[in-house]
């Protein structure tokens, strides 16, 4: 895996989530140096933090070293789902199956 294309996609999650380098490094317990460099490609992440990461950006993990640029397979995005189901409060749960019945119902005709 080549360390530019790993930190552009942390960069990019990051961004997407809307967090800073700071709030970044102090939730996975590294220095906010350590992130830019890591998302400059100027250095290598370990699995750990790799795995920090993840969790951090509710991805998963291949999610970040896939080869591919393309598209996020279904298998990936059902992981995340899943991650983001595991996290919501029991309230949220019902709220996110009306949202996904909403969607559901526009899709039949």
């Amino acid at each position: 895996m080549d360390r530019k294309v790993l930190g552009k996609r942390i960069r990019e999650e990051r961004l997407r989530v809307g967090l800073t380098q700071e709030q970044v490094a102090e939730r996975i317990d590294v220095s906010t140096t350590y992130i830019g460099f890591v998302e400059r490609g100027e250095r290598s992440v370990t699995l750990e933090k790799l795995a920090c990461l993840a969790e951090c950006f509710h991805v998963p993990i291949d999610s970040l070293i896939s080869e591919s640029t393309a598209s996020v397979s279904d298998e990936a995005q059902f992981e995340k789902l899943r991650m983001l189901w595991n996290m919501a409060a029991a309230e949220d749960r019902s709220l996110i199956l009306s949202i996904a019945d909403v969607i559901a119902r526009r899709q039949t005709p």
